[in-house]
C-alpha cells in the first residue's frame, strides 16, 4: 500500500441548511465568491498538487455538479437514496479513490496564503500518523461562527477543543472505515479512535481562511480574495 496520498476526496454532498433560501435552488457548492462557484475554488487547489484522481460525493442537487466537474475528470460518488455523512460517503468513495492515504477537502471554505493541500502532503508522517488536519488559529479564521475544534501540543498531536479551527483539509488513512457497522456515520468516529492512539495530528496553516458555509461568509470571502495581505 502507498504512503503518500495520491487522490483527493471532494466533500460537495451536504443540503447547505445553514445558506438558507441560496441553496433552494442550487447545491451549496454552485454558490459563486468572486465570480466562480465556491467548488471550482477547491478543485483549483486540488489540481494544483497533481493527484492521480480526484473525486467527489454528490447528493442534493447533483446535476449542476455533475456538469460542472466530470469535464474536468472528477469522478462523481452519488449518494443515493440517502446521504451518507463524511465517513460513510468517503468509504462509499474508496473504489474511485483508491488504496492508501488519500486528502479529503471541504467545499465551502476559502483559503488565502500556501496551497494547504501541500503544505499537509510536506508534512505528512504516515509512520507516526494516521490523519493530518489543517487547522487555523480562531485570529486568522474569518466568519467562523463560535469557537476552535481542537487544540495541539508541541509535537502536534490534537486534543478536543481549543483555538485551533478545522479547515475541512486532511490527509486520512481509510483503512478504519472498514470497521465501522453503521452506513452513515461521520469521520469524527475515526478521529476519536486515532486521537485516543495519539495518531492524530493537526498542521497550523500559516494564512487566512473563510467560513463560507453561511451566507455572510460569501462577503467576507471576497473580501479576503480582494485583500493584497495574507
Amino acid at each position: 500500500m502507498q504512503r503518500s496520498p495520491d487522490a483527493v476526496m471532494l466533500f460537495a454532498a451536504g443540503f447547505g441548511t445553514r445558506m438558507r433560501e441560496l441553496t433552494r435552488d442550487k447545491p451549496k457548492p454552485m454558490i459563486e465568491v468572486a465570480g466562480r462557484p465556491l467548488i471550482t475554488h477547491a478543485l483549483e487547489l486540488a489540481k494544483a498538487i497533481q493527484p492521480a484522481r480526484i473525486a467527489a460525493n454528490l447528493h442534493y442537487k447533483p446535476e449542476p455538479l455533475q456538469a460542472l466537474l466530470e469535464p474536468e475528470n472528477v469522478q462523481i460518488s452519488l449518494e443515493s437514496p440517502e446521504i451518507l455523512d463524511t465517513g460513510g460517503g468517503l468509504r462509499h468513495a474508496l473504489p474511485l479513490l483508491g488504496d492508501g492515504p488519500v486528502f479529503t477537502m471541504n467545499t465551502d471554505a476559502i483559503w488565502k496564503g500556501p496551497n494547504p493541500l501541500q503544505l499537509a502532503l510536506e508534512a505528512w508522517d504516515p509512520d507516526a500518523m494516521d490523519a493530518l488536519l489543517v487547522c487555523v488559529p480562531l485570529d486568522r479564521a474569518v466568519g467562523r461562527p463560535g469557537g476552535g475544534d481542537f487544540s495541539a501540543d508541541a509535537e502536534g498531536r490534537i486534543s478536543r477543543s481549543g483555538n485551533l479551527v478545522y479547515g475541512g483539509v486532511q490527509i486520512l488513512k481509510t483503512d478504519g472505515l472498514h470497521h465501522v457497522e453503521e452506513q452513515v456515520f461521520s469521520l469524527n468516529v475515526l478521529w476519536n479512535k486515532m486521537a485516543a492512539d495519539n495518531r492524530l495530528f493537526a498542521l497550523e496553516y500559516p494564512g487566512r481562511w473563510c467560513d463560507v458555509g453561511h451566507p455572510e461568509g460569501i462577503t467576507l470571502a471576497e473580501e479576503l480574495i480582494a485583500a493584497d495581505d495574507v
